[in-house]
């Protein structure tokens, strides 16, 4: 195993470990993300800027979403160890480690993750399993990829991600 793909592991369990945080429901499922900065010039290790989950905050709210909003009301204080204050500058240089494919689709009528991910200007996203089709067609990775943000589909922790995202889904529960 390459060094990227132990580092693409690691911060996949934190976003694993983000998602059994989750208040499980049958009609969605539980995700967890986490936003990590790699500043190519003035970082030598990345840094987690944010974590979500889905239903974290208010609003029937999925995991990326939550973790850019969290990221956004960052103080200048909890920014301090980063190379920029600047949020929307930070972003420029993250990689979302999601374990389950952005939503390209909400049932519920708010923004899809694909679609904030791509606004924010993310660098890249590393995703543990795709979306499957229990509730809607997801081409969220799609979306991004023709957004010009890198997708990274890391083998190994499919099971996991979907036995996560399925938690709450008794007649889909692996």
């Amino acid at each position: 195993m390459s060094g990227a793909d132990g580092e693409h592991l690691h911060y996949l369990r934190v976003a694993l470990d983000q998602a059994a945080r989750c208040e499980p429901t049958p009609t969605a499922f539980c995700v967890g993300a986490v936003l990590v900065v790699r500043h190519p010039s003035q970082l030598s290790t990345p840094l987690v800027l944010s974590t979500g989950y889905s239903r974290e905050l208010p609003g029937n709210t999925h995991a990326e979403a939550n973790a850019l909003a969290k990221a956004c009301d960052l103080t200048p204080a909890e920014l301090s160890a980063f190379p920029s204050q600047d949020v929307s500058e930070l972003l420029r240089h993250v990689d979302c480690y999601t374990t389950l494919e952005p939503c390209s689709v909400r049932t519920s009528g708010l923004a899809p993750c694909a679609d904030a991910l791509i606004a924010a200007h993310i660098k890249r996203c590393v995703i543990g399993v795709g979306e499957p089709d229990d509730f809607v067609k997801c081409e969220g990775a799609q979306r991004l990829v023709n957004a010009g943000v890198e997708v990274i589909w890391v083998k190994g922790l499919e099971d996991e991600c979907l036995k996560a995202a399925r938690r709450g889904h008794s007649d889909k529960e692996t």
